[in-house]
Parts: C-alpha cells; sequence; structure tokens
C-alpha cells in the first residue's frame, strides 16, 4: 500500500493536516472482536487451552474470522482499519504491504514490546528480546542469533540434536508398535524429552517439574495485564533454569549460552524461557504436520522417500519436510495475531494513526485468503521448496516464523529439529488418523485443528495405508 504525505495542499497551496483514519463502524468493532480477537484470547494466545481448542474446531470460530476480514476488506478497502477496544486504540492490518512495512520497521517505529505482549510474557521471560527495548533489546538479539546460530539451516551442533531427535523418536515409536497407535499425549510427552534434551541437556531429560512449572506460569500469561504476578513460582522455575546454565551439559543449548560473551544485563540464561516457550508451538506443528501427512498420501510418500535418502543419522536440510513444518503453521498459525505498538505517529494511505496505536496481523486472513493465492486452503509444502519456495518465502502474506528484525531468530533450528522428527517417524511407518474426519485431500483444510485431540493408527511401512 502507497503511504501518504503527513499534510496535503489545498487549492491556495497552504498545507492541511491529514487527519486520523476513520474507526470501523461500531457494529463492525463488535464483530472483529466476536470473530478475530475473542476466539483468539479464548484458545489462549500463550498457552492453548484444550476445551477452547475443541469449540473452535466444531464450530468454525476460526474460519468466522478470516470471512469477517474478508467482508471488512471488501467494505472498507485495505485498510489498516482502526478500532477501540476497552480504550485502547487498535488497528488490523490486512494489506500484505502494510504487513511487511509494520515487521520491516521493527523496533521503531513499531515496536514488538506492546503493552499487553510485556504484561503476559513478564510472567515467565521479563529479561526476554520481546519484552526488551533499546541497545538493551539490540545486545540481546545478538546474543539470541549467535547461540541460536539463526542463519544456519544447520546448526552447529546438528549432529547432536539429530542424534537426540532420532533417539527419542525410537523410543516413541517402540509404544506405538506395541498399542498400533499414537496419541498425543504420547506425541507431546516425547517433544517434550527432546527439546529439555536440546535446549538444556541430558539431565533435564525427565525434568517434568520444570516443564510443569513454566505451564502454570504461561497459564497465568494468557491473562496478561489482568493476572497477578505468580513471582515464587517465576524465581523456582528461573533458579531451575540457571542451574542448567551454570553446570552446562556438552551438545545442549545451555552449553553455548554459558559460552558465548555478551555485555552485562544481557541475562543470557534469561533468554532460554523464550526457547522453551517456542518449542511449545513447534511441536504443536509437528503433530498437525503428520496428521497432514497421514491424510495427503501423494505428499506422504514424497516426504518418505525424502526420509530414506542419504544417511538418517546425518544432520539432513530436508527441504520438503521443512515444506510441511512450514505448510502447518500457515494453514494453523501458532502465533495468530502479530502485534506492534507504534511508537509515534504513522501515516497511511487515506490518514494517519495515532502514536501508541497496536498494530495487528491477523495471520490466518493473509494464509487462508486472497494473499495466500492459489494455495489458500490445500495443504501445498512443494511451495516452500525450489524456485517456487523462493516466491513463497517472498510473498509477504505468508509469515509462518513473522519477519523483519523481530522475526523468530530460531526458524531454522525449529525446522531441523521438525523435519529430523518427522523423517524419524516416516522411515519405516505409516500412519492413518483416527481423529478429525473432516481432514482428507479432495476437502479444503479446516479452519482449525485441535491437536490435543489428534490420535493416529501406526502401521509398520509395508502395512496398511495413509488413507485407512
Amino acid at each position: 500500500m502507497r503511504l501518504t504525505e503527513a499534510t496535503a495542499q489545498t487549492p491556495t497551496g497552504t498545507a492541511e493536516k491529514t487527519e486520523l483514519l476513520p474507526p470501523l463502524r461500531a457494529r463492525d468493532a463488535a464483530g472483529v472482536a466476536a470473530d478475530v480477537l475473542l476466539p483468539v484470547l479464548a484458545q489462549g494466545v500463550i498457552v492453548r487451552r484444550p476445551s477452547a481448542m475443541s469449540l473452535a474446531e466444531r464450530t468454525g470460530w476460526d474460519r468466522r474470522g478470516v470471512e469477517r476480514v474478508r467482508a471488512l476488506r471488501d467494505r472498507y478497502g485495505p485498510g489498516p482499519l482502526p478500532l477501540t477496544v476497552r480504550g485502547r486504540s487498535y488497528a488490523l492490518v490486512l494489506d500484505p504491504d502494510d504487513a511487511e512495512r509494520v515487521l520491516a520497521d521493527t523496533p521503531e517505529p513499531f515496536h514488538p514490546a506492546a503493552r499487553e505482549k510485556r504484561g503476559a510474557l513478564a510472567q515467565f521471560q521479563p529479561h526476554g528480546v520481546l519484552v526488551s527495548s533499546g541497545p538493551q533489546r539490540e545486545q540481546r538479539r545478538r546474543f539470541v542469533e549467535e547461540v541460536l546460530e539463526t542463519a544456519q539451516p544447520l546448526h552447529g551442533m546438528a549432529d547432536r540434536f539429530t542424534s537426540v531427535v532420532r533417539q527419542e523418536a525410537a523410543e516413541l515409536l517402540a509404544g506405538a508398535d506395541r498399542s498400533g497407535q499414537l496419541v498425543w499425549d504420547e506425541f507431546d510427552a516425547a517433544w517434550w524429552r527432546i527439546v529439555r534434551r536440546l535446549v538444556l541437556g541430558d539431565a533435564a531429560r525427565d525434568d517434568t517439574t520444570l516443564t510443569a512449572q513454566l505451564g502454570t506460569l504461561r497459564q497465568a500469561a494468557n491473562w496478561s495485564l489482568l493476572s497477578p504476578r505468580r513471582r515464587r513460582l517465576r524465581s523456582a522455575f528461573l533458579a531451575r533454569v540457571r542451574s542448567y546454565v551454570a553446570r552446562p551439559q556438552p551438545g545442549s543449548l545451555a552449553e553455548r549460552v554459558a559460552a558465548v560473551d555478551a555485555p552485562a544485563g544481557t541475562d543470557r540464561a534469561g533468554q532460554i524461557p523464550h526457547w522453551l516457550f517456542a518449542y511449545d508451538a513447534a511441536g504443536m506443528a509437528a503433530g498437525r504436520a503428520l496428521a497432514l501427512l497421514a491424510t495427503h498420501p501423494d505428499e506422504a510418500d514424497r516426504a518418505r522417500a525424502e526420509a530414506l535418502e542419504g544417511q538418517p543419522d546425518t544432520p539432513r536440510t530436508l527441504p520438503y519436510l521443512r515444506g510441511c513444518a512450514l505448510e502447518s503453521v500457515r494453514l494453523w498459525p501458532t502465533t495468530p495475531l502479530i502485534l506492534r505498538e507504534s511508537t509515534e505517529e504513522t501515516s497511511w494511505e487515506g490518514g494517519k494513526l495515532p502514536a501508541g496505536c497496536v498494530l495487528a496481523v491477523y495471520t490466518p486472513y493473509l494464509h487462508r485468503a486472497e494473499p495466500a493465492a492459489p494455495y489458500q486452503d490445500i495443504f501445498a509444502p512443494q511451495q516452500w521448496t525450489g524456485e517456487t519456495g523462493r516466491a513463497a518465502r517472498g510473498n509477504p502474506a505468508l509469515l509462518p516464523f513473522s519477519s523483519g528484525p523481530a522475526g523468530c531468530p530460531g526458524e531454522n533450528l525449529v525446522l531441523l529439529t521438525v523435519s529430523t522428527l518427522l523423517a524419524a517417524l516416516l522411515e519405516r511407518h505409516r500412519y492413518s488418523l483416527a481423529s478429525h474426519p473432516q481432514l482428507r485431500p479432495a476437502a479444503p483444510v479446516p479452519a482449525a485443528l485441535d491437536h490435543f485431540a489428534l490420535r493416529f493408527r501406526v502401521h509398520p511401512a509395508g502395512r496398511g495405508t495413509d488413507t485407512d
């Protein structure tokens, strides 16, 4: 979208101040609150609520949000669309170019540490990059990028990480072979064992207390500014995290945290809670990607062929399986609202937005409606590979890991972990989805998928099919 000047010239040649963009009509603002904001808040911004996830899937709540935004764009144009919620100024970003501008111009004038985000994340990561400002934010971001090796498709510890993922996948599959099925709770438990070993080391493999502490703090964080601080629990959780950095395990991110120099005030160990938080969303994406492959046989065959190429125990980029992970997040964004708070008045086509306005990028609309054409409601991992992949990554509407200076610094590490796990699961096994009958190759991919309810039938390779 083109930007307008802050002033316009009248016929007499005098400058005339551009007005603020007009707010949505009350009825339309109420529709945004009901069909866009409420489902996101109900399902849980920081940690998902099982009952709300089930409700969203059964009622098509998320689909209504996409349709609501589509109707608003038809009525008002590409926006941004201002509205006021409880006295707070918001603007819904509808246009991919506007989304690109907001994310690229971070942290000034669009800062990632919106008040709502600070209130939520302070529950368990008070010194994290996303809630930091000024020079501290810059130094913390540089430190995080060095530890996570943001620009590298394969982390320097990829050999160790691959081994950990495959060990835990083998244990998970041993149980699935005995029972003939794989359910979410088993998958999630294995995923967290992987995460704790990668981030904190083998000594943390069975530290479910740490994960439970984080879960309780994240539940409080769901209420952002409305929830009192759980200071005692937060202190206990952070002390537990710091203990792993104080005695770093070889081949873990904690070892890198302890070894990488950083200026005073970086709070190196204090960056770890966000990695644990982000890895939870990656587990959701991995489970949903397996559900997509279990119901799309052609894509499953291609994914299995890639998994069987080369040496399985050697770190691999696995581009098609990475595409499956990216599609999982595109179709079911783990961050449905990307928030940026303006630090100054900003100009847009048709008017201005005030300083302190929260710009909300609603990713389900960008990922599913016209901006995502031609794939929209289709499972299309191929759009992330080869020449097509460059086009998908250049499309400002597709934001599976956000973008810009505040984009996810762990994207490559997450994709390495998820693709390696999917490869290990697919090499010698086939899956059929025993839950979610609405997910099938001939139908549009549903707008919501309750990962808590995922249940697979597991077949040794060569027996069963992906769709039986």
